[in-house]
């Protein structure tokens, strides 16, 4: 089969018992793979992706933004697929990119290409909601982004026209819901420090408005309720996600405003 010129680059930390599912779905088809391990990684995940033919580069923990950076910059493909543990290139999308690379005027055309991501959720894929199509960011030609943004929310900031594929990326991100909901207050840090440096609150509006408007957008609007019963809990967890953020921000101006 022959490969395509891409380099895969990964951000990994213990994923040892995942991420052979990842490396599976690209090694036959891809350049070269790359992955950034977290130095404080000991399951043997290193062990994966060498059986994989991965290049392991293990590196303290600098945040994802970082992280991934530093795996692009160790990349010698033309073009860069950065790719989680917990992701798989569905057979679909491989052809899809196949076809892609084959035509060089429409592939030059763009300087970076997104595609949407399917999650698998309490056991089903969903496909309605919030969460699907999901697009994503994730293909660019080597040099022609980077990656910006708040902790831990990174995204790729392009230098050039951005084009679409059709295809899924798929994604089994939460084991659980307990899993899920114990990234609700890790994942909102970086959002809660970049408002109150901004020096903006939270009032009415975020505390109620903005919550019951991300339950209806998910399980009304964008037809979640077509995903059963865990179209409807993530509905609502996307709401008391929302309601926390903001929670949150309230707290901390508090905290802040009784130190003075």
């Amino acid at each position: 089969m022959t490969k395509l010129p891409i380099s895969v680059c990964i951000v990994s930390g213990a994923e040892a018992h995942r991420i052979g599912k990842t490396l599976e779905s690209v090694a036959g088809w891809v350049s070269e793979i790359v992955v950034v391990l977290d130095d404080r990684a000991q399951d043997g995940t290193d062990k994966v992706v060498e059986r994989f033919g991965g290049k392991v580069f293990r590196e303290a923990w600098k945040g994802f933004i970082g992280q991934k950076n530093s795996a692009a910059q160790k990349c010698s493909q033309p073009w860069l697929l950065n790719l989680d543990a917990d992701e798989v290139v569905s057979q679909s999308l491989q052809e899809e990119l196949r076809k892609l690379f084959t035509d060089s005027t429409r592939l030059n055309a763009s300087a970076a290409y997104q595609f949407p991501r399917c999650t698998f959720y309490c056991g089903r894929w969903i496909r309605h909601g919030d969460w699907y199509p999901d697009r994503v960011l994730r293909l660019w030609r080597h040099n022609a982004a980077r990656w910006v943004g708040e902790e831990p929310h990174a995204r790729l900031e392009v230098q050039g026209r951005t084009g679409t594929l059709q295809s899924d990326l798929l994604h089994e991100s939460n084991e659980s819901i307990a899993r899920h909901v114990a990234k609700i207050i890790p994942y909102q840090q970086g959002f809660v420090e970049a408002r109150l440096a901004e020096g903006k609150s939270a009032g009415i509006f975020e505390l109620c408005v903005r919550p019951a408007w991300r339950f209806l957008r998910a399980y009304i609007f964008r037809m979640g309720f077509l995903d059963g019963w865990p179209g409807l809990y993530i509905a609502g967890l996307n709401a008391f996600s929302t309601l926390t953020r903001y929670s949150l921000v309230k707290e901390q101006e508090l905290r802040r405003q009784d130190a003075e």
